[in-house]
């Protein structure tokens, strides 16, 4: 009834729909002011858990995933309502910036097909993985880092770091993709058209694993849009919030940020807001 009136008092006015429901206007405003006492406090509480949610992901997630993070802790909360919270608190999540291209696609290198063709969609795990190179800058100069992500959990399965943009570089990441996960024959393994992923070395790898090799089009960022978003991710999450002395304290910071947050406990939005490892969790535990 008080409810019913709160809603629609603009409508017929506080004083006739008490006179209707026989209800002295003193005691809904009493009531009014004892809900509001109440959701005051009640905001309070939330807030707390608001908070441990934000400061939990290093600032880095936004109403919806905190959402997610609190209704799998047993809270129950509407979106809109931590979104004010949070913006009634200052708490905002980090921003990105720009970054660089660093793609050399002009070279002699063989070039495969694309077989992806943005259809960034996998039916198990170590069916489709993707890969790219990007930057880090630290007072010692630049820092590269090649992936290797599954397309079916977003995990970040493999992944190499060093100061110089090599061959090696993704030759080393495949390895240590390979080495954990063991894929079977007819993976196929997506990226750019860089030299380095063009390179005999890392191509006999792909081949001598049972894989299939596919490379974007000409110039076109949105071939591989799945392994940049990851890399924006980490920029905004992480990077671009540091100033890292030295290559090793990046590395550093880096290994923990992929291994002990993102695959772990990021809540990603395309597979149902779980963190990768869980995704895969219960993948497996359905299909025994």
């Amino acid at each position: 009834m008080f409810g019913f009136i709160t809603e629609h008092r603009s409508q017929y006015g506080v004083k006739e729909m008490c006179r209707v429901f026989g209800v002295s206007r003193s005691r809904y405003y009493t009531q009014l002011k004892a809900e509001a006492t109440k959701r005051q406090r009640e905001d309070r509480a939330l807030l707390v858990e608001i908070k441990a949610a934000f400061d939990d992901s290093d600032q880095t997630y936004g109403a919806g995933r905190i959402g997610h993070e609190l209704r799998a802790q047993g809270t129950r909360v509407g979106k809109n309502r931590i979104w004010r919270l949070m913006k009634q608190h200052g708490l905002r999540v980090k921003t990105t910036r720009r970054f660089k291209v660093t793609t050399n696609s002009d070279h002699k290198r063989p070039v495969a097909p694309n077989l992806v063709k943005r259809n960034f969609t996998a039916t198990a795990p170590d069916r489709l993985w993707t890969g790219d190179i990007t930057y880090i800058w630290t007072a010692e100069g630049w820092l590269y880092l090649a992936v290797i992500l599954d397309v079916f959990s977003r995990r970040i399965v493999g992944w190499s770091m060093d100061k110089r943009m090599t061959d090696t570089l993704v030759v080393t990441a495949f390895k240590n993709a390979l080495v954990r996960r063991r894929p079977n024959v007819g993976l196929i393994f997506h990226s750019d058209r860089g030299s380095q992923y063009c390179s005999k070395k890392f191509q006999t790898l792909v081949k001598g694993a049972g894989g299939l090799q596919s490379m974007s089009g000409t110039g076109c960022c949105y071939d591989n849009a799945i392994t940049e978003s990851f890399f924006g991710t980490l920029k905004r999450e992480l990077v671009h919030h540091c100033h890292f002395r030295t290559r090793s304290e990046a590395q550093s910071r880096i290994f923990r940020y992929i291994e002990g947050f993102y695959n772990r406990r990021r809540r990603h939005s395309a597979v149902g807001y779980q963190a990768p490892e869980n995704y895969e969790r219960l993948f497996f535990k359905s299909a025994a």
